[in-house]
C-alpha cells in the first residue's frame, strides 16, 4: 500500500462490527507505524482476537476506517472497571501510509461520538513522555485534550 497525494476523505467508511480477517490488519497497521515495541504489536492483535472470542463481553470496543474497502486506521477502547461511565482509549493508530491527512483526528471524533452513545462522560488517553511520542502528544493537544500527568 503506497500513499497517495489523492486522498479522498468521502471515500472514507466506518464501521464497529470486528471481523477475523481484522486480526492481521491490525498487526499491520501497527507494525507499520515505527511507534511500538514489538512486545505491543501482539497485545493490539489480542484485543482483536478477544473481541471476537467474547464479543461485547471482552470489554473491548473498536471503530475501523477503510479506505476503498482496506483497513487504513483503527481506535480500540472500552470501559474502565469500577467507574461511572469512564473509558480508556486502549490505540488509535493510522497506517503510516495514510499519515497527514486528518484521519486520526476524525477517528477519534467519531470515537469519542461512540463513547458518548454507550454513555460515557470521561475518556481517558495514555502516552510515553518519551521524545519518540512527541508527534503523539501534539496530536492529542491539538485535539484539546488536557494533560493530567
Amino acid at each position: 500500500m503506497m500513499q497517495t497525494n489523492k486522498f479522498d476523505k468521502s471515500e472514507l467508511r466506518f464501521r464497529e462490527e470486528v471481523k477475523p480477517e481484522d486480526i492481521i490488519r491490525v498487526k499491520q497497521i501497527v507494525e507499520s507505524t515505527g511507534f511500538f515495541y514489538d512486545y505491543e504489536v501482539p497485545v493490539a492483535v489480542e484485543l482483536v482476537e478477544d473481541r471476537l472470542n467474547k464479543g461485547f463481553n471482552s470489554g473491548y470496543f473498536f471503530l475501523f476506517a477503510e479506505y476503498k474497502d482496506v483497513i487504513i486506521a483503527y481506535s480500540c477502547f472500552g470501559p474502565i472497571a469500577c467507574t461511572h461511565n469512564s473509558y480508556d482509549l486502549f490505540w488509535i493508530v493510522t497506517h503510516n501510509d495514510y499519515r497527514g491527512f486528518g484521519i486520526g483526528k476524525i477517528l477519534l471524533d467519531r470515537t469519542e461520538e461512540l463513547i458518548k452513545q454507550m454513555g460515557g462522560r470521561l475518556l481517558v488517553v495514555e502516552t510515553s513522555s518519551k521524545q519518540h511520542y512527541l508527534p503523539t502528544r501534539i496530536f492529542y493537544e491539538k485535539c484539546n485534550y488536557d494533560k493530567a500527568a
